[in-house]
């Protein structure tokens, strides 16, 4: 029998019992919040309920307190993100919702960043983002590269309507060894299968890994346009963004 109770902050405690309900995301919560500090459960909770101003109060309270960045991050901003993404998955709440939460979320990274970059800790791996040509749509997008970023990644992001030319700059430019392509309307994700094949016309297809998403395209899609992964929220992009570079998670 699941045991709720191991979650000590009670409003978190009913956000994971109502509205985490995969049998693998509800351990994987427990795991996480049962084991979190509960300064780390309280800036969860800000960040599922949207509170930008709480969460940034919270984060800097927590480091004075001498809670160690990484923590705040994966146990607080990062977790309480997770829980947001499920509810967004299985529309429980929406855009507008999830643009309040990443502010929060944000709020928070805002003091954690820059004390992860004078530490001088490498990053997981490095990504190029953007969304394919013809589309403008980038709220999902923008969604994956705040996990992202959250899970130690540097991202580059090339904002929306992204030429199959911009793509190859940027990973020529950067280094990176990761492509993330998102794409909203159904006329455009063709453009993911031309970019990827101006890579290979561009000979440096063996060079990286792609990986798309976006609420029209599936499995199948990445499948037949020879994409190396695929992401239907952004837990999967983060998930699979491990996968591809090789990294633990």
């Amino acid at each position: 029998m699941t045991d709720f109770s191991l979650i000590s902050n009670e409003a978190l405690r009913g956000e994971i019992e109502e509205f985490v309900t995969r049998p693998a995301e509800i351990e994987r919560n427990l795991r996480v919040f049962s084991r979190a500090h509960p300064r780390m459960q309280a800036i969860a909770l800000a960040v599922i309920e949207g509170e930008h101003h709480l969460c940034d109060r919270l984060t800097r309270e927590a480091l004075e307190a001498g809670h160690v960045a990484i923590e705040v991050m994966d146990d607080g901003l990062i977790a309480g993100m997770g829980v947001v993404g499920i509810k967004f998955r299985e529309n429980f709440i929406f855009v507008p919702e999830v643009l309040a939460c990443a502010r929060a979320m944000k709020s928070g990274m805002a003091h954690i960043e820059p004390i992860l970059s004078a530490s001088g800790v490498p990053p997981a791996g490095k990504v190029v983002m953007g969304t394919v040509k013809g589309d403008l749509h980038d709220i999902g997008k923008n969604l994956c590269i705040m996990m992202l970023r959250g899970a130690g990644f540097e991202v580059v992001d090339l904002g929306v309507d992204t030429a199959p030319d911009a793509f190859i700059d940027a990973v020529e430019e950067s280094g990176a060894r990761l492509v993330g392509m998102s794409a909203l309307l159904t006329t455009t994700v063709p453009n993911m299968g031309r970019t990827i094949e101006a890579f290979i016309d561009a000979g440096l297809r063996d060079d990286v890994q792609i990986m798309v998403g976006g609420a029209p395209v599936t499995q199948e899609f990445a499948d037949d346009m020879g994409a190396d992964g695929y992401g239907k929220d952004a837990l999967a992009c983060v998930a699979e963004a491990k996968r591809l570079l090789g990294i633990n998670a």
